[in-house]
C-alpha cells in the first residue's frame, strides 16, 4: 500500500468507520467521546460538542436530556407562530440557573444549552480567575424578536429566538459589570469582559461585541446560527 492509499484508508476509518462502529456499539467509548451519546453540560467541552450540540436542533427529547445535566430552569414551549414568518420551533423558557437573570427569556434548546455551558465553563471561570467569586446575576435585554438584521433583509438569529443579547453581570459582592461602561476600561472589569467575550465564542457559534461594529458597543450578541464567528 502507497503512502496516498495509507492516509486515505486512515481518512476512511476516522470519518465512517471509526463513528459507524461507536453508533452501531461495535465499540465502546465514553459518552463524551461518544458522538451518539446525549450531551452531558457538567462534562468539559470537546471537539464533539458541536456537534452534540447540532444534533439538539430537531430533537426535543434529546434536547430536554441534555438541558437536565445542567442546572438550568426551564419550561418546553410548544411549538408556534406568534408572528408572520417567524416560527417558534424547538423552544423552550430559560428562567434561571445557578445565576439569576433579569428577565426569563425564550430560547432554541441548541442556544439554551449552548448558555447552560457557558455559564458553567466560560463565565464562571472568569469571575472566579478575575474577581475570585461568582456572577450572581446575568443581565439581557432579550431574545425573541421577529425582525431582519440592521442594513439587510436578512433574518435575524433573533427572528427565531436563536440569538440572546447579553448586556452586563452583577458579582456575589454586588458589583455590576456594564459591557458599555467597562469594556474598554483598564483594570478588573476590563479584563473580565474580554474573558467573558472569549469564552462566549467557545461556546455559541457567533458572538458579537463592542468591536465588531457601533451597534454592539453595549452588549454581547449571541447566537446559534449556521456560521460560527467571534468578532
Amino acid at each position: 500500500m502507497g503512502l496516498r492509499q495509507f492516509f486515505l484508508a486512515l481518512l476512511l476509518f476516522i470519518f465512517f468507520l471509526l463513528p459507524l462502529a461507536v453508533h452501531q456499539r461495535w465499540l465502546d467509548v465514553p459518552p463524551r467521546w461518544d458522538p451518539w451519546a446525549p450531551l452531558d453540560i457538567g462534562a468539559q467541552p470537546n471537539l464533539l460538542t458541536p456537534f452534540k450540540l447540532w444534533r439538539l436542533k430537531q430533537d426535543p427529547l434529546l434536547c430536554r436530556q441534555a438541558l437536565d445535566s445542567s442546572p438550568l430552569s426551564y419550561m418546553p414551549l410548544a411549538d408556534s407562530e406568534p408572528q408572520a414568518n417567524c416560527p417558534l420551533e424547538n423552544t423552550v423558557r430559560v428562567q434561571g440557573s445557578e445565576v439569576r437573570l433579569s428577565n426569563s427569556f425564550i430560547a432554541t434548546c441548541p442556544l439554551a444549552a449552548a448558555f447552560a455551558m457557558f455559564e458553567r465553563h466560560g463565565l464562571q471561570t472568569a469571575a472566579q480567575a478575575v474577581f475570585g467569586q461568582q456572577v450572581a446575576r446575568v443581565e439581557h435585554v432579550g431574545s425573541y424578536a421577529c425582525r431582519s438584521i440592521a442594513g439587510s433583509q436578512r433574518q435575524s438569529q433573533h427572528a427565531s429566538a436563536n440569538a440572546l443579547d447579553i448586556v452586563g453581570f452583577r458579582l456575589r459582592d454586588g458589583r455590576h459589570i456594564s459591557v458599555r461602561r467597562d469594556w474598554s476600561k483598564p483594570g478588573e472589569e476590563g479584563e473580565f469582559l474580554r474573558q467573558v467575550h472569549r469564552a462566549a465564542c467557545d461556546s455559541f457559534n457567533t458572538t458579537l461585541g463592542p468591536e465588531y461594529n457601533a451597534a454592539h458597543r453595549d452588549h454581547f450578541h449571541v447566537d446559534m446560527g449556521l456560521f460560527r464567528m467571534c468578532r
